[in-house]
């Protein structure tokens, strides 16, 4: 294949369509800057086609039994497998990660699909004991279609996890991926059209965000919204969800803290948080990225973790050398420079990179050491290769940094000390803790956070749930 033969266009009412007048944006490698193809956008009337498409769909898809709806998934998930090498290479291309972390995303997306073909079984409901005769039960049903909204960070894993949960459920979706990355979200919808998923359960559709959510939120058809990105355009979405008094998850970002203390394997750490760090350039919503350390190892971190950043190989995805691929798209080299301008401007040192390279979108692999408190980068999530570190004395002082700000997605810990452990799992405020570990987002634990970070789950049986409604059924 040739790196980017993508066919590109909507999937409405069961039919791929194409450009056929519609307004087109460009599709871009970051690894360039060139534009490499265009995606249509939809119009007023697709949308439109595409509610009455999901709402036929639900009917129809409701009723399917739950081993057939697993049966979909599961071909879905092998279809995904056997194709993982052409969407990987359009991953690549249009997203920037580098091809073996392409290749792990569409591997987890094909978990997923097999999860969840397994959950659809188990939406297990209750009988409550009544006299002779009588006869109480507690069911599950699917909650309606669902509009879902996904990120270009991991463009194929996150429409994976929303579409696997709300399938299974018996839920049908119009779903808008980004304009990004078109052609790797694309192929997903094929796998699962490919697999026997009726072409009215799902619906593909990209465009302007805002006016895609105002239409599709404003449609009584939708009964979920389901969303995963920034922390403003979540709140923007509520507010439209509200009028209708739609159900919501909402995965919003996060600013990892990770507290390393005095008594862990450092060396150890430091290789796992350095990879963590990097993976996907940083653009990753529970990127561990405040490093608070503990003073008796301060410099031995600072001058570890620079080390390391400094031989992270940065060059495009596609190249088997390069470790950490382009920034997705042009704001966020922008974005990136900004902050640490900023932390630098207010006394932070430089340990490590710092600055905008090549003809694309890169930025090299960065350490700040000593950063103040008031610079922004400690507040705003970087969302790039930038990683900030601190001192801390003491066990309280770490905690209270960690819980400093309004965001609680993940956490992290490194400590050998079990007692300290499991104080800091109980006493840090987020979603999900890692306590020497960075594997927190796996098939079958919830994934999501509290405070500004979101409500809801995504993963395990907790992500089923969240698409099914509860009805209690009396009978006298």
């Amino acid at each position: 294949m040739t790196e980017y033969d993508a066919d590109l266009g909507l999937f409405v009412g069961g039919a791929w369509r194409a450009g056929e007048g519609r307004e087109a944006l460009p599709v871009r490698n970051p690894a360039t800057g060139a534009a490499i193809a265009e995606v249509p956008l939809a119009t007023p009337a697709d949308l439109d086609e595409a509610l009455a498409a999901a709402e036929r769909g639900f009917a129809r898809w409701r009723a399917t039994d739950a081993e057939a709806r697993g049966a979909v998934l599961r071909r879905a998930a092998a279809l995904l497998r056997d194709r993982a090498g052409r969407i990987a290479t359009l991953l690549t291309v249009e997203q920037g990660k580098p091809l073996a972390e392409a290749r792990g995303e569409v591997a987890g997306a094909a978990q997923l699909f097999d999860y969840y073909a397994e959950e659809a079984k188990r939406a297990y409901g209750r009988v409550l004991v009544r006299p002779a005769g009588q006869r109480s039960i507690v069911v599950k049903q699917p909650v309606g279609p669902v509009a879902s909204f996904t990120p270009w960070n991991f463009p194929v894993y996150l429409m994976a996890k929303k579409l696997a949960a709300a399938l299974a459920a018996g839920c049908s979706v119009v779903a808008k991926p980004p304009e990004e990355t078109p052609a790797s979200t694309s192929e997903l919808a094929r796998c699962l059209l490919d697999a026997g998923l009726p072409g009215d359960v799902l619906q593909l559709v990209y465009g302007a965000p805002d006016e895609v959510s105002r239409h599709l939120l404003a449609s009584p058809v939708i009964r979920k919204l389901s969303f995963t990105g920034s922390v403003p355009v979540g709140r923007h979405l509520m507010r439209l969800a509200a009028d209708g008094l739609k159900r919501a998850t909402m995965e919003l970002g996060g600013h990892a803290p990770v507290l390393v203390f005095d008594d862990c394997d450092l060396e150890r750490a430091l290789d796992a948080m350095v990879a963590q760090k990097f993976r996907n350039a940083g653009q990753v919503c529970v990127s561990p990225t405040r490093f608070y350390v503990q003073e008796g190892v301060y410099d031995r971190f600072v001058e570890g973790f620079a080390a390391r950043a400094a031989g992270v190989a940065v060059g495009d995805g596609l190249d088997p050398a390069t470790g950490m691929g382009p920034l997705a798209n042009p704001r966020r080299p922008a974005a990136v420079s900004a902050l640490v301008d900023d932390a630098l401007a207010k006394g932070a040192r430089l340990a490590a990179g710092g600055g905008r390279f090549g003809e694309g979108f890169f930025f090299r692999p960065t350490l700040l050491a000593d950063v103040p408190a008031d610079a922004d980068v400690m507040s705003h999530e970087p969302f790039g290769p930038v990683a900030v570190a601190r001192p801390f004395a003491t066990e309280d002082e770490a905690v209270a940094e960690a819980n400093r700000l309004p965001y609680g997605l993940a956490a992290f810990v490194f400590t050998e000390n079990g007692r300290r452990a499991n104080r800091l799992g109980d006493a840090i405020e987020a979603g999900m803790v890692g306590i020497n570990s960075f594997a927190i987002s796996v098939v079958d634990a919830p994934f999501g956070g509290v405070k500004d970070s979101g409500f809801g789950s995504e993963g395990g049986p907790e992500g089923l749930d969240s698409y099914l409604v509860t009805k209690a059924i009396h009978q006298a």
